[in-house]
């Protein structure tokens, strides 16, 4: 029996669920997975964004309760220090902070113009000037990181960042936003990764639709 608990929501519409769980899974954490329906409040308001007190996902284990996703992040990292969810190099682990920090604080425009939808696929998409201003920094984030790196993650090997920056890459996938090759190839690496396609499988699989979600500008 798993040590641990992962409270998430809709695994085709949860970009905040998604995150918490690859950090989980990164960290080599045996857990239970603990779904929450679309229809309950808390989780529709954390796919929709209309809290500001996100409490999915949530992380039980030995006693600690933890849901905000830097503090799962961060508190994963504490508890198994060689899953490498930071790099080994103190600035390396500063940038990746700062990155991390930075998606889960920002790019609003982006999160409401391209929710995460990983049934849905819609070919020319029309962007808004604002959202294509999110788009274009988070191309510049992992520009810099895999030149500094080389690849094929945002540091060379897995840390946090690539699990709080999947589900930007499910977004340009549904809505078909255009990559230079080398961000292309690493957003095909985090797409191929085996946490993600069975991630992508269960959620293809999952029955219900959210309206608000499914309109097709």
């Amino acid at each position: 029996m798993a040590k641990a608990t992962l409270t998430i929501s809709s695994k085709n519409y949860s970009s905040w669920s998604l995150r918490g769980w690859l950090l989980t899974r990164f960290a080599g954490l045996d857990f239970e997975e603990i779904i929450t329906a679309p229809d309950d409040p808390s989780a529709r308001a954390e796919i929709l964004l209309l809290s500001p007190t996100i409490l999915v996902p949530c992380l039980r284990h030995e006693g600690a309760t933890v849901w905000d996703t830097l503090a799962i992040a961060e508190y994963l990292n504490e508890i198994r220090p060689d899953a490498g969810l930071l790099p080994e190099d103190r600035v390396q682990r500063a940038h990746c902070r700062s990155i991390c920090g930075e998606i889960h604080s920002g790019f609003t425009t982006l999160r409401a113009s391209l929710p995460v939808n990983l049934k849905g696929h819609f070919p020319n998409f029309k962007i808004w000037s604002r959202a294509q201003a999110d788009i274009d920094r988070v191309c510049t984030i992992w520009r810099e990181c895999l030149e500094k790196s080389g690849g094929p993650f945002l540091f060379g090997t897995r840390t946090m960042a690539d699990a709080m920056y999947a589900p930007v890459v499910t977004r340009f996938k549904t809505y078909d936003v255009k990559l230079e090759p080398r961000l292309e190839q690493y957003a095909a690496g985090i797409m191929a990764m085996a946490e993600m396609q069975e991630w992508v499988e269960a959620a293809l699989a999952e029955p219900t639709d959210i309206e608000e979600l499914e309109v097709d500008y």
